[in-house]
């Protein structure tokens, strides 16, 4: 992938550098904004990210962290929602950078506020459910015999519809505690009640299925097309119609492959993945999950790994001991984490020492609010 990457302008003079004067450039920098900056790298970054990165972790542990820091000034090294995040979580002293405006996710462009706005008033209408939005207490447990519709947006998803989730009694939810999430949702949804999930369809569908739900109680939600009433009457969980276009790339086959070069391998893989292969994975789970169950693997492991390359070789790397490897060996980098360069990097950190507030995210207040409420949620379950 070729990317147009922005020349570094110092003292006036339009510069175009080495990958080694462009790391020196950026340590400088933060050497000389000391604790006043805090760069946050996600786990997907490439390397030369990654080694400026003072914390490195999942978008919604990098925005808490941010959060508690002294730092005034937060560049997030990952993709738009997750600036968005850290910008709802900081406070009003702290100022949210994006090295590249356009490092977006795929998967949460398959969801905007207007699609979901259609969607829950049909199902609504349909399905006469309760929105949560017009009882008393919006997240109090159904009472006998009350049947709601729950939202749950994954945090993949825009602050606009984190939003929506806040102001309908919903919760947002991450790959690491969606089950505890949906166990909350469905509390409030009641016996006969549903649950909207979004925008991940295959994240919803296999916390569903662990949870003990069949897949003829789900139904999955394509805009575009006109609900089956008879399947909607039966559902538990809608799911939107998104994906990862990472994720999806994993198959069985990749993994009947891998058994068959190497009996005794290890196979992990992310939840974003389809259901065929979370079946046939030795072990599900977040990031972080996928980081630690590498870390505890028995010395000379063999591992297969379902999740985006830059972190599996990092994983590689990190490990001489075991061999990591990915299920794909095909598969490229996350295209729109990809766009963040270290050229990128330099260009938002001089703009910021130089006082300008650069590529600057900024949630407005009252969508902030809201989604807050939706992200406290999640906090009062998971902690």
């Amino acid at each position: 992938m070729t990317l147009s990457l922005p020349m570094c302008d110092i003292d006036g003079q339009t510069l175009d550098l080495s990958e080694e004067e462009l790391h020196q450039r950026i340590d400088a920098i933060k050497k000389r904004l000391g604790k006043d900056l805090l760069i946050l790298g996600h786990h997907y970054q490439r390397d030369s990210i990654v080694q400026h990165a003072d914390l490195l972790g999942d978008s919604f542990l990098l925005s808490k962290l941010a959060s508690e820091s002294e730092a005034s000034n937060i560049v997030f090294c990952g993709v738009h929602f997750m600036a968005e995040s850290a910008d709802i979580l900081s406070r009003e002293s702290q100022r949210v950078s994006l090295p590249n405006l356009r490092a977006g996710c795929s998967m949460a462009d398959m969801a905007n506020l207007e699609q979901v706005e259609d969607c829950w008033e049909e199902l609504i209408a349909e399905s006469g459910l309760v929105d949560p939005k017009n009882r008393i207490d919006q997240s109090a447990p159904a009472k006998d015999g009350e049947a709601c519709l729950v939202p749950v947006t994954y945090m993949n998803s825009s602050a606009e519809l984190k939003a929506f989730v806040g102001e309908h009694g919903g919760v947002v939810c991450t790959s690491s505690n969606a089950a505890g999430v949906m166990d909350w949702a469905f509390e409030r949804a009641g016996a006969e009640g549903k649950v909207l999930f979004f925008p991940d369809q295959h994240l919803g569908r296999n916390t569903g299925l662990a949870m003990g739900i069949p897949e003829e109680k789900m139904m999955l939600w394509n805009p575009s097309e006109s609900p089956d009433t008879e399947i909607l009457n039966e559902a538990r969980i809608i799911l939107w119609h998104g994906y990862c276009s990472v994720h999806r790339r994993f198959n069985t086959s990749q993994i009947e492959e891998l058994r068959e070069s190497e009996p005794d391998a290890l196979v992990v893989v992310h939840p974003e993945c389809r259901r065929e292969v979370v079946d046939a994975a030795d072990a599900v789970g977040s990031t972080e999950f996928i980081r630690r169950y590498v870390a505890e693997a028995p010395s000379g492991s063999t591992i297969g790994v379902g999740t985006e390359i830059n972190m599996v070789k990092r994983l590689d790397a990190d490990h001489p001991d075991k061999k990591v490897q990915c299920l794909d060996p095909l598969v490229c980098p996350c295209s729109t984490m990809y766009m963040i360069h270290p050229s990128y990097l330099l260009d938002v950190l001089q703009r910021i020492e130089s006082g300008e507030e650069a590529n600057r995210i900024v949630v407005p207040v009252e969508t902030a609010a809201s989604a807050h409420i939706a992200l406290s949620r999640m906090l009062s379950i998971i902690n």
